[in-house]
């Protein structure tokens, strides 16, 4: 019993380390996908999508957003992967640039979601393909578009990270983590996306997972970490970039700061 309980605190020890710098993925461009329509008034249908979310996400304010795997039916897994595939089906480089978003952040997040049904029970997405230890399932191949096959880590860090070079796609797409930006309860669509993306934003900052204050010291999300540089040049843009989504009383704190950032997330799975 005393060997169990010690390897269950090793586990929840484990689940709260952040993965290692050298590990965290480039922005690299994958300059197949570069091309685009601005012509283009073509719009992809993500209402599927919003079926699920509709139906399997807990909103939740302060807090992360939960997602009911458990109770996922065998209808809507089959409807989640119908809509995968017409994802699949289309050429993305026929779109302009807000659909373009719109579509990888969503193939994103639908197809995280699905990967997690096929493993579930986990306690952790880490778990998944790479066992105790491993790294999760990011560099799998899960799905083809124009036949290319296509990683988690294509998709964020070859696709969406250098193609628009804006900060908000660290809060659009979700890991399935209790740490990771919520999963939103709206599928990305052109028409708001900057409005989705700005809520997107301030949900998580002025949230104490993104960032808080623990006896004076700023705690903030190891994404902040992982991926400084495209918040802001050094900490004085990782600030200005904190501070512009940050309620008054968070914004004047951050502003008045001094002192070491820690950093911290939590890898449990966002069920409730």
């Amino acid at each position: 019993m005393k060997n169990l309980r010690l390897f269950a605190a090793i586990w929840v020890m484990w689940l709260a380390v952040p993965v290692q710098a050298g590990l965290v993925p480039e922005s690299e461009l994958w300059e197949y996908w570069l091309p685009h329509n601005e012509q283009s008034t073509a719009v992809v249908d993500h209402e599927p999508w919003q079926m699920i979310l509709d139906r399997y996400l807990q909103p939740s304010d302060p807090g992360a957003n939960l997602f009911d795997y458990q109770s996922v039916t065998t209808a809507d897994r089959q409807r989640l992967q119908s809509y995968l595939d017409g994802l699949a089906a289309t050429d993305p480089r026929a779109l302009n640039r807000p659909e373009q978003f719109a579509y990888w952040a969503n193939m994103y997040n639908a197809l995280t979601v699905a990967v997690v049904l096929d493993y579930y029970p986990v306690k952790s997405i880490r778990r998944i393909e790479g066992g105790l230890l491993g790294l999760g399932p990011w560099n799998e191949e899960f799905i083809s578009v124009q036949g290319q096959a296509l990683t988690l880590n294509d998709i964020e860090h070859r696709i969406l990270r250098p193609i628009f070079q804006d900060p908000r796609i660290h809060y659009a797409v979700n890991c399935a983590s209790i740490g990771c930006p919520d999963l939103m309860p709206d599928a990305f669509v052109a028409a708001k996306l900057n409005e989705q993306l700005d809520a997107a934003a301030r949900g998580f900052i002025n949230d104490a997972r993104g960032v808080t204050f623990r006896k004076q010291r700023l705690q903030l999300s190891s994404i902040y970490d992982w991926y400084a540089g495209d918040f802001g040049a050094g900490e004085a843009g990782l600030i200005e970039h904190l501070s512009a989504y940050a309620e008054p009383d968070l914004q004047e704190r951050l502003q008045n700061h001094t002192g070491r950032l820690r950093y911290d997330y939590d890898w449990r799975l966002n069920q409730p």
